[in-house]
């Protein structure tokens, strides 16, 4: 049954980090598309805000159909779906049929991390959660690191039409390890049979809810900018190639990467100190807040590694900061409405990603550059934790 279980987390693992190596394809493709297809950008700031846009109406349907057919039917079917919608990419001649299959990408990814969660809880005991859930969280910045080393290549060498179906082909290898590795895997007792109803007119009057909410929506533009928009950053002011720029993304993603394992480490050692629960949450908050103020010298760097060193150092902060949301979510907000209030920062989070991608090309479309986002970013974070503090004054330890 172990091993079982460490097949179910090695699987989870690689099908988050398929889902954002999916995603990132077409960021990295876009000096050889744009070249191609004479992309404005603003027309590429619609196909990332369409994206976001489908993600979010998806988000809001998900939990209730991965409820219903199950975790291992859904999340097959999903990767299926989204291998699918990958590999359409390289058929598409224009800018609408990209977008059709961006929305058919999206829709379908937005499936991964509530089966992720799901198949943890329905599949793992208690104690090994944990740990599954903080390797996810890890897998987002190993798709990220891969694909700016793999992509460019690949497209260089096959054409960038490859690049797409070979990504997607990826998912069809993924989907029979999981038919196979999964089909002797069994519930642990612990599972509750019937999952609580929710009380929609409570949880929308709770100004817990919303701190969560609130938070997501100031904080995660930031990570859709940077994945979708740095790419380009990197061409458009150091004029890096697409065969080298691969490179400063990986150190950023690599440094991303740390801030997610650092954020388990900050907040229990502040309470082994003797703080409050709201002390060590706030302060781990505004820390990992302080950190990111410096990521608009990226713009004044003379050479592209200060500049992805100035971003990775904020993309590490996001994580740790992202990180703390979560366990904000599992500190205040009782456990039958977790689920649904992260969905709903999730929500929220991809709106703001879909504002931040159509101001970019804005920005640069109007000759203004790139500073008005990066601006944004060094900012959010304190924001957020200005509005935590606003809505919850004292953090209490909630009552399931």
């Amino acid at each position: 049954m172990q091993a079982r279980r460490r097949t179910l987390i090695a699987l989870l693992f690689v099908a988050i980090t398929l889902n954002y190596v999916d995603r990132q394809v077409l960021a990295l493709l876009k000096p050889t598309l744009e070249a191609e297809f004479h992309w404005s950008d603003q027309q590429y700031a619609h196909l990332g805000s369409t994206f976001q846009i489908a993600a979010a109406a998806a988000l809001l349907f998900v939990g209730p159909f991965v409820d219903r057919v199950g975790v291992r039917r859904a999340l097959g079917i999903g990767v299926a779906v989204w291998s699918l919608a990958g590999m359409a990419h390289a058929f598409a001649s224009s800018v609408q049929q990209f977008v059709v299959a961006r929305v058919a990408l999206a829709a379908a990814e937005s499936i991964g991390t509530p089966a992720a969660v799901k198949a943890a809880a329905v599949y793992l005991p208690l104690k090994q959660r944990s740990l599954a859930l903080g390797i996810g969280n890890i897998a987002p910045n190993i798709g990220a690191i891969l694909t700016p080393l793999l992509i460019p290549p690949l497209a260089l060498a096959f054409g960038w039409r490859a690049a797409f179906i070979m990504t997607g082909a990826l998912g069809f290898a993924w989907l029979v390890a999981w038919i196979i590795g999964t089909r002797r895997l069994v519930p642990v007792d612990a599972v509750p049979a019937v999952r609580p109803r929710i009380d929609w007119s409570e949880t929308l009057r709770d100004r817990r809810t919303w701190a969560i909410v609130g938070a997501k929506a100031l904080t995660d533009c930031v990570w859709w900018f940077v994945l979708f928009w740095m790419p380009d950053f990197f061409h458009r002011v150091f004029g890096m190639s697409q065969g080298k720029l691969g490179l400063p993304i990986v150190l950023i993603y690599a440094m991303a990467a740390a801030g997610a394992l650092s954020s388990g480490l900050l907040f229990p050692r502040l309470l082994d100190r003797g703080l409050s629960v709201d002390a060590a949450r706030k302060r781990s908050m505004l820390c990992f807040a302080l950190l990111i103020l410096p990521m608009p010298l990226a713009l004044w760097s003379s050479s592209p590694w200060g500049a992805a060193l100035a971003i990775g150092l904020a993309l590490f902060a996001h994580q740790g900061f992202s990180t703390n949301i979560f366990g904000l979510a599992s500190d205040v907000v009782p456990t039958a409405r977790v689920g649904t209030v992260i969905a709903l920062g999730a929500v929220a989070g991809n709106l703001s990603g879909s504002a931040m991608l159509e101001l970019t090309g804005w920005s640069l479309g109007a000759g203004h550059g790139y500073w008005p986002m990066f601006a944004i970013c060094a900012g959010a974070y304190l924001a957020a934790t200005l509005w935590v503090h606003v809505l919850l004054p004292v953090i209490r330890v909630a009552h399931p």
